[in-house]
């Protein structure tokens, strides 16, 4: 059995510094030399997991196929390594903790005072080794601590990395500190205090740093890489700059010509391996020479926070890669669009995209962006409650179902066509519904990977060019069977369903540019150089349609 190396990023100074992107950018390099890369998120908030928090406050919640809701980092994983996530590689404090006061109060503990060190400390860790036995069993576990050095909540994990580079050996750990270079224009120079300081942070707890990533807006000088080195006592050449560029796909290559690989594997023991990256340097090409642009709009009630979409946001990119198209994204608030201004509003679009959501503000919008996009034969993409809205207005415009509804948005509708699934423990019993949440608001959601069978002759088929799918799920309102036949008769087709046949999944409009809804979430499981199916097609059409 190999012995897995391990290596833990942390982060100094503020947040969003980019921890998460680095960790995938160095992934995606280590596996390019042939090594088995999986990575692992630890947030040090109390939620259990991400999935009952606002997508305004948080971001998107990335959802794995064995169902996880997880926090949007492992999208960015997926993507960079091209390895499945799944629960084991995210956990929090609060899921930390609810595993310690479980088995405390099975009495695991035999009745001993149970504390933050060793219990939490050493469930912590086993969270940590566990990922060294996966299949396959991988060559490098990166695992990144969330938060910044210094916050109160994230003491445990740091604590247990410590600990944990005494238990696993120093040749087989590294600590990565990524933290902020500012360049104060005003003074015209870089400043290096805060990452002395932020190292300082971390070395009060017992953590010194092997290598330091430098957060700029520009190449880090020579002699300032020295300076750090020095009063952060790590290697001359162990400083390197993480550089703002102008698309994320292009933080590999950079890092590369940097040699923070390189170093890494030095430091690690790592095969001597040079790493192949014609697949990157293709994307990034293709990514500089767009052949031409089209435009998307996004009819979302989250708009206000663009993290909310980041696998949308990447999705829609990949499928313009596919295209050699540049696509420039059109961030709409649903609640501005009415059926009288939505030509005003969405006229210039070349796509319009509708994605999931929870609750009924905005709905109308999204209905009304959805009947402009069907009347005028604009290429439209529904998904998951993006779909529903869709049967939604096919049923009230086309079908004549005048009063058809959602059961989540007016639960004394008559026309329940969208509806709170009334079998679905009879679905839990046949293995339909994988994993819900335990309690609460997520009692009845349906979460991760599930098949779909597509109806031949469809642009479903056409798109994937087969008959058997899986895609992930995240919602808990089904369309009404009850309402198919009528809604076939007047034209829409199901062209997705689940292999049982009661659970629809995919409709289109035939002889429509293109006009398609899903109730899963493709976003997903595209990646840059493989863009989704659906995503390739849609993009496709809006191409065809800027002409």
């Amino acid at each position: 059995m190999k012995e897995t190396k391990f290596i833990f990023i942390t982060g100094g100074v503020l947040s969003s510094l980019g921890k998460g992107l680095a960790a995938a950018s160095l992934g995606a390099l280590l596996k390019a030399r042939g090594l088995e890369v999986t990575i692992q998120k630890l947030d040090p908030y109390i939620n259990v997991d991400p999935g009952t928090m606002n997508p305004t406050q948080h971001g998107e919640v990335f959802v794995t196929d064995d169902g996880a809701e997880t926090d949007l980092d492992l999208g960015h994983y997926e993507r960079y390594i091209d390895v499945a996530m799944s629960q084991r590689n995210n956990y929090t404090s609060g899921s930390i903790y609810y595993s310690v006061i479980s088995k405390e109060r099975r009495g695991d503990y035999l009745g001993g005072t149970v504390q933050v060190i060793p219990h939490i400390t050493d469930e912590i860790k086993l969270m940590i080794r566990n990922l060294a036995n996966s299949e396959p069993q991988p060559d490098v576990v990166l695992v990144e601590i969330g938060g910044t050095v210094g916050d109160i909540e994230s003491q445990p994990f740091l604590e247990a990395i410590r600990q944990l580079r005494g238990d696993l050996g120093r040749n087989n750990c590294l600590f990565i500190h990524l933290t902020l270079v500012p360049y104060l224009r005003a003074a015209g120079e870089y400043k290096t205090k805060p990452t002395q300081h932020s190292v300082k942070e971390l070395r009060s707890i017992g953590i010194t740093p092997d290598i330091i990533l430098c957060r700029c807006e520009q190449t880090v000088p020579e002699d300032l890489k020295r300076k750090i080195a020095l009063f952060c006592d790590v290697d001359r050449d162990a400083v390197f700059s993480s550089v703002d560029v102008d698309h994320v796909y292009k933080v590999p290559l950079a890092f590369y010509d940097e040699g923070f690989d390189q170093k890494v594997a030095i430091m690690l023991r790592l095969p001597a391996k040079n790493p192949e990256l014609q697949a990157w340097r293709d994307l990034v090409y293709s990514l500089d020479h767009p052949a031409g642009e089209v435009n998307i709009g996004i009819v979302g009630k989250y708009v206000e926070l663009k993290e909310a979409y980041k696998s949308l946001h990447e999705a829609l990119v990949h499928g313009g890669i596919a295209n050699n198209v540049a696509v420039t994204l059109h961030y709409v608030p649903s609640e501005d669009i009415t059926e009288t201004n939505a030509k005003s509003i969405l006229g210039k679009l070349d796509g319009i995209l509708v994605p999931g959501g929870f609750g009924e503000r905005g709905v109308d919008g999204k209905i009304a962006a959805v009947t402009y996009a069907r009347e005028n034969r604009v290429p439209f993409f529904g998904i998951c409650l993006g779909m529903q809205c869709a049967v939604i207005e096919y049923a009230r415009n086309v079908a004549g179902i005048t009063g058809a509804d959602s059961e989540e948005f007016n639960p004394l509708a008559q026309d329940k066509v969208i509806y709170l699934m009334k079998e679905w423990y009879d679905h839990r019993q046949q293995g339909l519904v994988k994993r819900t949440h335990e309690s609460g608001k997520g009692g009845t959601m349906r979460l991760g990977a599930y098949p779909c069978t597509l109806k031949d002759n469809t642009k479903a088929f056409a798109a994937y060019g087969a008959s058997s799918i899986e895609e992930r799920h995240r919602h808990r309102y089904e369309f009404n069977n009850d309402y198919m036949e009528t809604l076939e008769k007047a034209g829409l087709v199901f062209s997705g369903l689940s292999p049982h046949g009661d659970l629809a999944e995919i409709v289109e409009i035939p002889g429509h540019p293109w006009f398609v809804g899903c109730q899963f979430h493709p976003e997903f499981k595209s990646r840059p150089m493989r863009a989704h199916p659906l995503f390739r097609e849609f993009i496709k059409a809006a191409k065809e349609n800027s002409k």
